[in-house]
């Protein structure tokens, strides 16, 4: 450990030049975005990859995907093979005004480095660059990269990739660096992730506005009634409705409604939702959750009864559901509710599988010990609410291999929102973790 420890430290300042170097290409992945940028952090983390020292480095094309870059290191003659993953495309920033600093340009300040993408997850990328890195030219097992450039929307080309690449990504273990940690110096595994399905519904009800004093009353209006029917979505206390949707039982470990409320900025008269403890809810039960709405905005508004509106549904998925399953019982509802009689037209989106993970094998022992040597204390095993496409798919691709899902971010990362930080010595210790275990793998 000792001599891997000060790797990191020789090393950490390029580590960390990478990650403030990739954070300030605005790789975002959306609807409508131009692709130029995905297309450079693709091309910058491919040159970081040859700077790290891998033998090999591959700029991968599937049709209509963004790039993924491979690289690989060769390993000892019987080496276990050890496949590493993270993504360079990030969120939309959403409103700057939000932000402390510009989102895409890298600012430190209180140890922790602010920008889009600065943990989720160009830290991912970051982890495993540094530990190659401190594992020299020759390290003790097979090593495989693949960096992604669509996980934020869902990973929708995957099959497309799995179907011309997917032969060159076994292994032995997979380590997924997409996760948070419990908090700032208290390391975790991730033992299971929600799925996710997401629809578009529309509510039709005229052939086009009509005026609201002549007509209203006995005409409805599209929006009232998308309204209508939203609500039918949730109980009295905020449970998911649908008929059919899974729940797990509560985790071993609980997050106390206190901490929950800070993490997430909650206003101290709000109630939370659902019912169960917090953990239960956050990790083992269904969420749904109105994204967005297509109907005039208030200052766009006019004395007209709205013809036609429309909404983005989400479905988080408790591990034990399955995708196609739930898809059709959240339809199934949305349909056979129409208010007023209205037109219900319901055009499905995306959907990836939940996940439980088996953390009996052998390299899960060796991922813990190395993560408590890092970080001086056991790791703790916990679930996590969000959804990562690939994992789910590497797990039905690959199911010798064993999967890891570990963190480099904490809760005060504010992924996905703004003023998105890294702590820098998190991200230090998660990589002296990653490249102990696998040294650790290699020894075995």
């Amino acid at each position: 450990m000792t001599a891997l420890s000060q790797a990191v430290d020789r090393d950490f300042g390029l580590i960390r030049q990478a990650l403030g170097r990739l954070v300030e290409i605005p790789s975002v992945s959306a609807p409508g975005v131009a692709p130029e940028a995905l297309a450079e952090a693709a091309a910058a983390t491919a040159a970081l990859c040859g700077e790290a020292g891998f033998d090999s480095v591959e700029v991968w094309e599937v049709q209509g995907a963004p790039p993924y870059v491979f690289g690989e290191i060769a390993g000892p003659a019987g080496a276990p093979v050890v496949l590493l993953y993270a993504h360079y495309d990030v969120q939309p920033p959403g409103d700057e005004g939000s932000w402390t600093s510009s989102p895409f340009t890298p600012e430190e300040r209180g140890g922790r480095l602010y920008g889009r993408g600065a943990s989720d997850d160009k830290a991912g990328i970051a982890t495993h660059l540094g530990a190659v890195r401190a594992l020299g030219a020759a390290p003790p097992v097979g090593v495989r990269l693949l960096v992604e450039g669509e996980e934020e929307v869902g990973s929708p080309h995957l099959d497309a990739f799995l179907a011309q690449y997917g032969d060159r990504l076994g292994a032995d273990v997979v380590v997924v660096a997409d996760s948070v940690n419990w908090g700032v110096g208290e390391p975790a595994l991730t033992t299971s992730l929600r799925g996710i399905i997401d629809l578009t519904v529309e509510v039709r009800i005229l052939a086009t506005g009509v005026h609201s004093g002549l007509f209203g009353g006995p005409v409805p209006d599209a929006l009232t009634a998308l309204a209508r029917l939203l609500a039918t979505l949730h109980d009295g206390d905020g449970s998911p409705a649908v008929e059919g949707l899974q729940r797990g039982p509560a985790p071993a470990v609980e997050l106390p409604e206190a901490e929950l409320r800070r993490q997430a900025g909650v206003g101290a008269g709000v109630e939370l939702l659902g019912t169960g403890s917090v953990a239960q809810r956050l990790w083992m039960s269904p969420a749904i959750s109105v994204l967005g709405v297509d109907a005039p905005g208030t200052a766009a508004a006019v004395n007209q009864l709205v013809a036609s509106a429309a909404a983005k549904v989400s479905v988080r998925l408790a591990p034990g559901d399955e995708p196609g399953r739930a898809m059709r019982a959240l339809r199934r509802h949305l349909e056979s509710r129409a208010p007023w009689g209205a037109e219900v037209v319901v055009t499905e989106g995306a959907r990836a599988a939940p996940l439980r993970l088996d953390t009996t094998g052998p390299a899960y022992a060796r991922f813990r010990r190395a993560l408590a040597e890092a970080w001086g204390r056991q790791p703790v095993e916990v679930g996590i609410g969000g959804s990562i496409p690939l994992v789910a798919e590497l797990a039905a691709s690959y199911p010798e291999a064993e999967l890891l899902l570990t963190g480099i971010g904490d809760p005060g990362s504010a992924v996905h929102g703004p003023n998105e930080s890294q702590d820098l010595g998190e991200l230090k210790r998660a990589i002296l973790a990653e490249a102990i275990a696998l040294r650790l793998l290699g020894a075995s």
